[in-house]
């Protein structure tokens, strides 16, 4: 990630190593900046977003709401992705980085499935932390 200042406001450029694509970007990029309607509005319709201990959640109004609910102190930091065109133009990515939040910190892949028109079919979060480590993160 690229921190650059413009007239006293910190502005930050993300830079995913391998990945280009404009949705992931901006997916990170909006959730980072607390804009959870604009997360939101990058999936499909019939979109799902399964975070971790989480049953998936289906729709961007559904998703806005989560994120309202449970991202509001996350910030993330993804370092580098690959992409994988699969079958009738849709575009599987994976990226690698790290979230944060104010009690943790834990490595992180994300999994994204792209359609035709750049909307976010699926994503995935998975921590990648050990069996005692995700048990400390555990919510009640």
């Amino acid at each position: 990630m690229v921190l650059s200042k413009s007239s006293g406001n910190t502005t930050e450029e993300l830079t995913i190593e391998g990945i280009t694509e404009p949705t992931i970007l901006c997916y990170f990029q909006s959730l980072n900046a607390g804009d959870f309607d604009a997360t939101a509005n990058l999936f499909a319709n019939d979109g799902v977003m399964h975070p971790p201990f989480e049953s998936g959640i289906v729709g961007p109004e559904a998703i806005a709401n989560y994120l309202k609910k449970e991202a509001v102190d996350i910030k993330v930091y993804p370092r580098e992705g690959i992409s994988e065109t699969l079958e009738e133009g849709v575009i599987q990515f994976q990226v690698t980085g790290k979230a944060q939040t104010s009690w943790c910190g834990v490595n992180v892949l994300w999994q994204f499935v792209l359609n035709q028109q750049g909307e976010i079919l699926y994503t995935k979060i998975k921590l990648l932390a050990s069996p005692q480590e995700l048990l400390k993160m555990r919510r009640g």
